[in-house]
């Protein structure tokens, strides 16, 4: 018996337009023999991520395609990437209370979520996108709806943060300890590991690996990073 076809929807991080997923789309799409959709976010459709009604009109964008990716689907149901903050949100998507006046339910139509470098467990202010993961980790915490969605998270450790070293590591130092209290760990020199990793979930932790390309190569997303975290 063949296994179901579940089309890849990608949602990427915050200020990041979609065109940034291009390349990884194309090579997850490979990989993984998929049709795999991206969600058609612009810089400021994340510019308003800092309020409710901002998640909201993001978590539209994210149901749409979705739905659209979905009727493709032998079951209807998809795998749903999220870089970044949009992990986050995509936990937020798969809850079936209301949010801002609609009900998304995303947990019956995604049948596994990956996270990419997302700060999941964050004690960081509104600029480090701390307001939106307490609010998503206090409603729907963890792995919430496994095992009926299967939720893999993953961490890149291309730098290790530290006061006393180089330019890099001292900026990582600042932004780890801003986001989970500790800036002495690994990280992608955005999201430190221990931020990124769900309780509950598929933890996959990748040595050598940044946040995003321009952080320095190979990132979460780079066609060599992929079979690391990509298993069907």
């Amino acid at each position: 018996m063949m296994a179901a076809r579940h089309p890849i929807v990608i949602l990427g991080g915050f200020l990041s337009p979609a065109a940034l997923y291009a390349e990884m789309s194309r090579a997850l799409s490979a990989l993984s023999g998929q049709k795999t959709w991206v969600v058609n976010t612009r810089i400021y459709d994340w510019i308003a991520s800092f309020t409710q009604p901002g998640w909201a009109h993001l978590l539209n964008l994210l149901d749409a395609t979705v739905q659209r990716a979905a009727g493709e689907s032998d079951d209807r149901k998809v795998s749903l990437v999220g870089h970044s903050q949009g992990g986050i949100l995509a936990r937020l998507y798969l809850s079936p209370e209301p949010f801002m006046g609609k009900r998304y339910n995303g947990k019956e139509r995604v049948q596994r979520l990956i996270t990419l470098g997302s700060p999941h467990l964050n004690q960081g202010g509104l600029q480090r996108g701390g307001v939106m993961a307490r609010w998503v980790q206090q409603r729907v915490p963890d792995a919430a709806f496994a095992p009926q969605v299967r939720y893999t998270c993953v961490a890149g450790r291309s730098v290790r943060g530290d006061p006393e070293g180089s330019a890099k590591e001292r900026t990582a130092y600042k932004r780890y300890r801003q986001i989970c209290g500790d800036g002495n760990v690994w990280g992608d020199f955005i999201v430190p590991e221990p931020a990124a990793l769900l309780p509950g979930s598929e933890q996959i932790s990748l040595d050598g690996v940044s946040h995003y390309s321009i952080f320095g190569e190979p990132w979460l997303g780079s066609e060599s990073v992929l079979p690391l975290w990509w298993h069907p």
